[in-house]
């Protein structure tokens, strides 16, 4: 919302102490614009990389990419570009000292539930209500979710470095991000609160992170719908994923070792993670390419999707010499 915003969200404000004010400052108009400068820089110093250099604008990465790089991926014009060596993609900030890289993430199901039953008024004890079936489920998943929150933290054997904290991109989460239910004549304006409903539904944010089998999350899903003589669906514009795919980080990846040894030389950390949310990059590795999820922010408060989101110009301007290093490092390898 503009009103909760210090400085107009669509102004692009720079303020006296360089902090660029500006939804999809972070994320990731940042990131948009750094690959093109940094291309445009090199191609200003004459440099010719040894493979062709593709950047993508897609839309609808926000609602889940199935109209975009989803439908793109299926297009004869990506394929005839095809095989592609690598990929990137957007990441987050870090408020450290290092930039975090993601080599694969949790997969986003949007899940509905809607139960049916008996009505009757308000006043009598009338069993297996919609509304009681829907109650029921949601107190499951809520059990789940207490027990992945309290799996943060834990110990993680990660085959990319040593031994490490559980962060959230190693646990799923699910959240009840929508319930319906009531008797109304006004478009849910006001209620007959004295009249129990036919129906009710809940809608669930599921992040399946690659720790978790996809089969598993699914037969949690039937177990809970199951138990209450209901079912579950996808929500009908999403294209969920129901195998994970991450980019390997070993010794015999490359890309991923020119593009490590280019930090290095510039005197850049790198942090590891699975991304907690989602992005098109699952799409590019479903197919093959291998992909990570970079943005060049480091000491940076993570804000994306707040209001007053913002960046330091300085850390901007260092993002484009960044991939600069980087894209000098990794085009020039055939």
């Amino acid at each position: 919302m503009a009103e909760h915003w210090q400085y107009d969200p669509f102004d692009a404000k720079v303020l006296a102490d360089g902090r660029i004010y500006g939804r999809g400052a972070q994320d990731m108009k940042c990131v948009c614009i750094q690959y093109v400068e940094a291309v445009h820089t090199l191609m200003s110093s004459g440099f010719k990389p040894k493979r062709n250099i593709y950047l993508l604008f897609v839309p609808d990465e926000e609602i889940g990419g199935a109209e975009g790089m989803a439908n793109f991926l299926e297009t004869e014009q990506f394929k005839t570009i095809m095989p592609v060596a690598f990929a990137f993609d957007e990441g987050l900030a870090n408020p450290g000292d290092a930039f975090t890289v993601f080599y694969g993430e949790r997969s986003p199901w949007w899940v509905y539930v809607k139960a049916e039953g008996p009505t009757g008024h308000g006043s009598r004890f009338i069993k297996d209500t919609a509304t009681m079936k829907i109650i029921g489920i949601c107190n499951k998943a809520l059990t789940f979710r207490d027990e992945q929150e309290k799996a943060l933290g834990a110990d993680s054997g990660c085959k990319h470095g040593d031994m490490k904290k559980k962060k959230l991109g190693d646990v799923t989460t699910i959240n009840i991000t929508a319930l319906q239910s009531g008797v109304s004549q006004d478009g849910g304006k006001t209620h007959a609160l004295n009249v129990i409903p036919t129906e009710a539904i809940t809608g669930f944010d599921i992040r399946v992170s690659p720790g978790m089998d996809m089969e598993a999350m699914k037969a949690k899903l039937d177990e809970w719908c199951a138990a209450e003589g209901v079912s579950w669906e996808f929500a009908p514009w999403t294209d969920p994923l129901h195998d994970h795919y991450v980019t390997s980080l070993d010794a015999d990846n490359v890309w991923w070792q020119l593009f490590q040894k280019a930090c290095a030389q510039i005197g850049e950390t790198l942090e590891t993670e699975i991304f907690p949310a989602a992005t098109d990059s699952r799409f590019l590795r479903k197919v093959g390419v291998p992909a990570i999820g970079f943005s060049p922010m480091k000491r940076t408060e993570i804000l994306l999707h707040e209001h007053n989101e913002c960046l330091s110009k300085d850390t901007f301007l260092h993002g484009i010499s960044v991939y600069v290093s980087v894209f000098q490092e990794m085009f020039a390898y055939k």
